[in-house]
């Protein structure tokens, strides 16, 4: 432990001279690191924190954190250095580097019931521009009014519909990105009236109307729900609350009467 203390020491005022540069070097090893990279981090972390967020910083953060586990784990067993411990250092770095990772996916997740009520809102906006544009140009129109977290997977969608991509698939890779209740479905949809001819549109598009409508309906029963279900926790809360002070409040009597 202590041949550790004076590493970190060492380490700490080789770093405050310019001895060493700790950052220059997570930047240099982050390109030998990119394997690791999840395919939906990138999406996940605009989910979190917009379109803007500085990937490569968080990324280089996961490096940095996990390649000091690692290296802390060495020292702690440098005494005892073999085979299986190497091995455990690198997984409990690895593990270390997943961990942000992991918190931002459960972040997703818990956040799609709100991607959920959203959905449906968003939905009858792009109706209303569907009926007079061509539904890729009411998709690039709708990404600057939608909420902020359909706005990175729209981007992608308008970005393969623009590069010749006419099949359905980008439609469904964003109902995949976006995986709540009847997302499929509407996707297929929109990718009907997209090859619609003037007309059938219409009628595809009433359709539609009606599809995003019953979708409402569900959206505000559910938010209805939701804030009944909040009322009905805080109304138990509080009685429980007022009920275990007038019980304690009774017991504290009977003590004293007791004592005389």
């Amino acid at each position: 432990m202590e041949f550790i203390l004076i590493a970190i020491i060492l380490i700490y005022i080789l770093e405050v001279n310019r001895t060493i540069d700790t950052k220059k070097f997570i930047e240099d090893a982050e390109p030998y690191f990119k394997f690791l990279t999840e395919d939906d981090y990138v999406f996940l972390l605009r989910v979190k924190y917009g379109s803007e967020v500085d990937v490569d910083k968080f990324y280089r953060k996961r490096i940095r954190d996990g390649l000091i586990i690692i290296v802390f784990m060495l020292f702690l067993f440098l005494s005892n250095l073999n085979f299986i411990n190497i091995i455990f250092a690198f997984i409990i770095g690895y593990v270390v580097f997943k961990v942000p990772y992991i918190q931002i996916q459960r972040y997703y997740k818990n956040n799609l019931h709100r991607i959920n009520l959203m959905l449906p809102y968003y939905l009858k906006g792009l109706e209303i521009l569907i009926q007079h544009y061509t539904v890729p140009v009411a998709l690039a129109k709708s990404i600057e009014t939608a909420p902020d977290i359909f706005k990175p997977g729209l981007r992608k969608l308008i970005g393969r519909i623009e590069a010749g991509d006419s099949t359905v698939d980008p439609y469904m890779d964003f109902a995949k990105e976006y995986p709540v209740r009847d997302s499929m479905r509407m996707m297929r949809l929109l990718y009907r009236l997209s090859l619609g001819n003037q007309e059938n549109k219409q009628e595809q598009l009433m359709m539609f109307s009606r599809t995003v409508s019953v979708l409402q309906n569900k959206s505000r029963e559910q938010k209805y729900k939701d804030r009944l279900d909040r009322m009905e926790s805080q109304t138990m809360t509080m009685l429980a609350t007022t009920g275990g002070g007038i019980l304690i409040l009774l017991l504290l009597s009977m003590m004293m009467m007791l004592q005389f």
